[in-house]
């Protein structure tokens, strides 16, 4: 199963896409897709539309994974970060791709087993998971990790899915 993880934002929005091969992952890319901050957010949402249906379109994923967003201090960038988020899930569902979306405490468990974990476990934790990677970027480590989270849920789901039956 060929699995694309998003992290959304507007200023980047990190992706990266593995197979999960039974309880094996293989690396297959990664990024992130960049938006011009001195274009109007309608812009800056095509952008962003018309990068990911690319990378949907080159890596022909299976399923894919979105990290939910908090609420940030400031409610001018919470909407936008919102109207990312929603060209992210867009996208994907378009193309008729299964959407699943994972809150950042339970992605942190998934790969590192702690809910809180920091940023710099978790782009290690991705490294260990997926050796010999290069990681593009923050964004595409954080993008790699709610792939891994989504591979592991996925196999448990459909590990369960087999013993009901």
């Amino acid at each position: 199963m060929r699995l694309i993880g998003l992290d959304p934002g507007l200023q980047r929005t990190g992706w990266g896409v593995i197979e999960s091969v039974g309880s094996r992952l293989i690396h297959i890319a990664n990024g992130h897709v960049a938006t011009d901050p001195a274009r109007d957010l309608a812009v800056r949402l095509k952008q962003l539309y018309d990068g990911l249906t690319e990378i949907l379109l080159v890596h022909q994923p299976d399923q894919a994974a979105v990290e939910e967003t908090f609420v940030n201090k400031n409610p001018v960038s919470t909407l936008k970060l919102g109207q990312a988020r929603g060209v992210v899930l867009l996208v994907p569902a378009m193309a008729g791709i299964p959407v699943a979306e994972y809150a950042p405490n339970k992605i942190k468990k998934s790969v590192v087993g702690v809910g809180h974990a920091a940023k710099e476990q978790i782009h290690h934790m991705v490294g260990v998971l997926l050796p010999a990677i290069v990681i593009n970027g923050p964004d595409a480590a954080d993008a790699l990790a709610v792939a891994i989270c989504h591979a592991h849920h996925a196999g448990s789901r459909r590990a369960l899915a087999g013993a009901a039956q």
